[in-house]
């Protein structure tokens, strides 16, 4: 062989070898790419068969489990996670998609403890501190909470969420001043073009519960423009109504609840007591019907209020 064909062999022989180590070097690109835009179902199945042919791969069952999560399928995620560790530790941002599937369970002990451990090992991210905090309240850890919400603010600035959050740990601390004052920075950082209804639902509700209810009008018909879906809002928004004695707009505001909660048990009920009281008996007699099968079933009592606090930052 001569020097020239030595040369194109050893070419292609390198841009053989520079293409395996890099499909080596990131043997789960399509999925990531997958998962990046959006397509979960066909990321799972990717990853479903990849770890069926590499069982060792702590990569793979840890990507798998984040889509998993993704998909609200907590226990399932939970499931990868464990079968990666087994090969190698997961890394900070990956416990704190352990952690949050644990909130999705309900089961805050155990979120607490491995969101503690990811501010432990990354003391720098301000979500992991956020959501820590959002664990901290679902305990009724309050001063915790508002503790774990000041980190994330000193880390990150105008974190409207956490500025939200630290504001419902200030009103459940019974610190309703400060709880104000916090609502009303959130709003004030989203500027002319406000995109987060929490703080104006937040800071109405606390008003109308001071009996404040011609200032809190305005909070809450901002809240529901920005997420007239939010059957909480609607909700919020008819006892203000109802207590300016505004019974029309009261009644309209619980009816859009109810068809946006249907299942919400303690909607129906007040629906059915708005109805007698404006004299429409027989409809308030098929609300208290409704309300009275839901409660047999064992049905939501509570209002949704539609939002996720508590999810990590992507990955």
């Amino acid at each position: 062989m001569n020097l020239g064909n030595k040369l194109a062999a050893l070419g292609l022989a390198i841009v053989s070898a520079a293409a395996a180590c890099q499909q080596i070097a990131d043997p789960l690109a399509e999925a990531r790419s997958l998962v990046n835009a959006g397509a979960l179902a066909k990321a799972e199945d990717l990853l479903h068969n990849y770890v069926q042919s590499h069982p060792a791969s702590a990569d793979a069952h840890f990507l798998l489990g984040y889509v998993l999560f993704r998909e609200q399928k907590a226990k399932e995620s939970l499931a990868e996670f464990t079968a990666g560790a087994k090969y190698k530790r997961p890394k900070p941002d990956e416990l704190k998609t352990v952690a949050s599937d644990y909130v999705m369970l309900g089961a805050y002990a155990d979120a607490d403890k491995w969101f503690s451990q990811v501010t432990a090992e990354k003391p720098t991210d301000a979500n992991a501190w956020y959501l820590l905090g959002r664990t901290k309240y679902n305990e009724s850890s309050f001063a915790e909470a508002i503790t774990c919400f000041q980190r994330a603010l000193a880390l990150k600035a105008r974190y409207i969420e956490a500025e939200n959050n630290l504001g419902l740990s200030w009103r459940e601390s019974n610190e309703p001043e400060k709880a104000k004052a916090a609502f009303q920075t959130a709003i004030d950082w989203q500027g002319d073009i406000p995109s987060d209804p929490q703080p104006f639902l937040n800071l109405g509700t606390l008003l109308a519960d001071e009996s404040a209810f011609d200032k809190a009008v305005p909070y809450l018909e901002k809240a529901v423009a920005l997420s007239p879906k939010n059957p909480r809002i609607h909700d919020e928004l008819a006892k203000v109504y109802e207590a300016q004695n505004n019974l029309p707009k009261a009644q309209s505001e619980l009816e859009k609840a109810v068809a946006l909660a249907p299942e919400a048990s303690e909607l129906h009920y007040k629906l059915g007591r708005m109805y007698r009281r404006e004299g429409m008996r027989d409809r308030a007699q098929r609300e208290f019907e409704l309300c009275d099968k839901l409660n047999s079933t064992h049905s939501s009592v509570e209002t949704p209020n539609p939002y996720l606090p508590d999810k990590p930052a992507p990955q």
